[in-house]
C-alpha cells in the first residue's frame, strides 16, 4: 500500500479534534469542535457522549468538503480517559458520561478497598482505588442509579463510543482500558476477582486488543451518515496520554514525556509492570504490545489556567481577540513581568482534587500569601508557578523508583509558551525539550492506523521517520535552583491543609 491516509480522532475534554495524515505522517489538515463540561453538583463533572459523535461527525464533514477521505486507509481512535459510558441494550446511552475528574466517588473507592484489600487491589490493577477512575464510578451507580445500572448493557469509555458510532462495536486498548481499574494489569486481562466485586459481567464490557490491532470496520450506518468508505479498518488505539507518548516518541526505556493539557502528565515507557506499593503514581498497559507504562497525574494543570482565564481575565481576552493573538500568549507575556517566585504568592492547584501523588480529592485550590501590594498578574505567574510545582512532585517520586530522565519532550498545550518551559526547565532544573509535533495525540493514533495495515513495520519506523527534537530550553545558568525555597514552601502549605480539606 503505497498512498493514501491516515485519520486520527481525539476525543478530548473540552473538544474533539480529527486530523488528516499521509502515509509519511505529515499532517495534512485537522478541524476541531468544542463542547463544555456540565457540572450538575460541585465536585461533579458530565458530558453526554452524543456531544462527542456529534462533534467527530462535524469535523469529518468538514475534512470531507476539502480531502477526498475515501482514501483514508485505516482510522486509530484516543481520548479523555476513565469515563464512564453506559448503553442500554439498544446501544442508547442511559444517561450523561461521568468524566475523568469527577471527584464524587471518594466512598465508593473507600469501599473498593475494603473489600478487595489495599494490597491485593494494587496486586491486580497495579493503583490504589481512585475517583477519578471507571470502577468508583460504576459503583456510585449502582448505588445511587440502580435502575440506570440495572439496564446496563454495555459499559464503555468515551473514545470506545465513538468506536462504536462509526462500526457497531465494542472494544477498547490495554492503555484505556488499564484506568478503568477493572484490568489485571500484568496478564493484560478483565480481572475476574474485580468484575465480581462490582457485579459486573465480563460481556458488559468492551472486548480487549492491542493499540495497532485491528478491532473493527466503518460499517454502512456511518459511512451513509459522514461519507467514510465502508469496511475502512479501525485499530484500537489508545488512551490519551499513551496516544501521546507515542506521537511524542515516547516507546523505549529512558524517556520521560511531560504533556500539558486540562491535567498535566509525566509518562514513563517500561519493558515490565513497575508498581509502586503506595499508590503515588499510576501504572498502566501501554498502548503497545508486550510494554507498560508509567503515569504520574496533575489534575487541575491547564484546567487551572484555564480557569484563571474564565473567572477574572474578561479584559485580556478581549483585548487578545481586537489584537489577533492567542490570549494565552498575552498571558504569559504578563506573567513573565513578575519576579520569579510571585513575590511570595504561591499558588496550590487542586482546583479538582489531587492525584499525584496525594490520591486526594478532597484537595483544593488555595492562593497563599497575598497581601496589599499584590496584582493579579502576581496571582497569574503564581498559577504558573504552582502547576509546575506539582508537576513536578510527581516527578520527585517517579525518580524515588529509579525513572530518571536528562531532559523531558514536552507536548500539549503548555508547550507552545516559551515562558512557561523555562519555569518547568527552572524548577526540574533540566531542558526541556519540544518537537516538531503539532498535536501529538492524533499523531499517535495515525502511527497505531498505519501500523495497524502495515505501512510501517515498527513503531521505531515510523517514529524515526517523522518525529524531530526542534528546540531545547534549558534552566537558567545563573541560578541554582531558583525555585528550590519556594518549592519546599509549595509542598510544606499542603501539608497543613491537608486535615482541613
Amino acid at each position: 500500500m503505497n498512498y493514501g491516509y491516515l485519520l486520527g480522532i481525539d476525543v478530548g475534554t473540552s473538544a474533539t479534534k480529527v486530523a488528516l495524515y499521509d502515509f509519511k505522517l505529515t499532517l495534512i489538515d485537522s478541524f476541531s469542535q468544542g463542547y463544555e463540561v456540565e457540572t450538575p453538583h460541585p465536585g461533579w463533572s458530565e458530558q453526554h457522549p452524543d456531544i462527542w459523535w456529534e462533534a467527530t461527525k462535524a469535523c469529518i464533514i468538514k475534512l470531507s468538503k476539502k480531502h477526498n477521505i475515501k482514501l483514508i486507509k485505516s482510522i486509530g481512535i484516543t481520548g479523555q480517559m476513565h469515563g464512564l459510558v453506559l448503553l442500554d441494550l439498544d446501544g442508547k446511552p442511559l444517561r450523561p458520561s461521568i468524566i475523568w475528574c469527577d471527584q464524587r466517588s471518594a466512598v465508593e473507592c473507600n469501599e473498593i478497598t475494603k473489600l478487595v484489600g489495599k494490597k491485593r487491589l494494587i496486586d491486580i490493577t497495579a493503583n490504589p482505588a481512585l475517583s477519578g477512575f471507571t470502577a468508583s464510578k460504576i459503583r456510585w451507580i449502582a448505588k445511587h442509579e440502580p435502575d440506570i445500572f440495572a439496564r446496563c448493557s454495555h459499559i464503555l469509555l468515551p473514545k470506545d463510543y465513538i468506536r462504536y458510532k462509526l462500526s457497531g462495536m465494542f472494544a477498547t486498548d490495554m492503555s484505556d482500558a488499564s484506568g478503568t481499574q477493572l484490568l489485571d494489569i500484568t496478564n493484560r486481562c478483565w480481572s475476574p476477582e474485580m468484575l465480581s466485586i462490582l457485579n459486573i459481567k465480563e460481556d458488559q464490557l468492551p472486548k480487549l486488543f492491542e493499540g495497532p490491532q485491528i478491532c473493527s470496520f466503518v460499517n454502512e450506518e456511518a459511512s451513509q451518515e459522514i461519507g467514510l468508505e465502508i469496511g475502512t479498518p479501525i485499530v484500537a488505539g489508545a488512551g490519551d496520554q499513551a496516544a501521546s507518548a507515542i506521537g511524542s516518541g515516547i516507546i523505549q526505556e529512558g524517556a520521560i514525556s511531560l504533556t500539558i493539557g486540562s491535567s498535566g502528565v509525566l509518562f514513563a515507557t517500561t519493558k515490565k509492570p513497575l508498581i509502586e506499593n503506595k499508590g503515588r503514581y499510576n501504572t498502566f498497559c501501554h498502548a503497545l504490545p508486550n510494554l507498560w507504562h508509567v503515569m504520574s497525574v496533575t489534575q487541575g494543570a491547564g484546567a487551572s489556567l484555564k480557569w484563571f482565564k474564565d473567572q477574572f481575565c474578561d479584559v485580556e481576552i478581549a483585548e487578545a481577540k481586537q489584537k489577533n493573538i492567542d490570549v494565552y500568549d498575552l498571558l504569559s507575556l504578563r506573567a513573565s513581568k513578575i519576579p520569579l517566585g510571585s513575590d511570595g504568592v504561591i499558588f496550590l492547584p487542586y482546583i479538582n482534587g489531587e492525584r499525584s501523588p496525594h490520591l486526594n480529592p478532597h484537595a483544593r485550590g488555595i492562593f497563599f500569601g497575598l497581601s496589599s501590594f499584590h496584582n493579579k498578574d502576581h496571582m497569574l505567574r503564581a498559577v504558573f508557578e504552582g502547576i509546575s510545582f506539582s508537576l513536578f512532585e510527581c516527578f520527585e517520586v517517579m525518580k524515588s523508583n529509579g525513572l530518571l530522565a536528562e531532559r523531558l519532550i514536552v507536548a500539549g498545550g503548555g508547550a507552545r509558551s516559551d515562558f512557561w518551559m523555562q519555569i518547568l526547565a527552572d524548577v526540574f532544573t533540566i531542558p526541556m525539550a519540544r518537537t516538531d509535533v503539532s498535536d501529538a495525540g492524533t499523531l499517535g493514533c495515525a502511527i497505531l492506523a498505519g501500523l495497524g495495515i502495515g505501512v510501517f513495520s515498527s513503531p521505531l519506523e515510523a517514529i524515526k521517520q517523522r518525529i524531530k527534537i526542534t528546540s531545547v530550553i534549558y534552566p537558567l545558568d545563573n541560578l541554582k535552583r531558583p525555585y528550590d525555597f519556594v518549592y519546599r514552601k509549595f509542598c510544606k502549605i499542603y501539608k497543613q491543609m491537608k486535615p482541613l480539606f
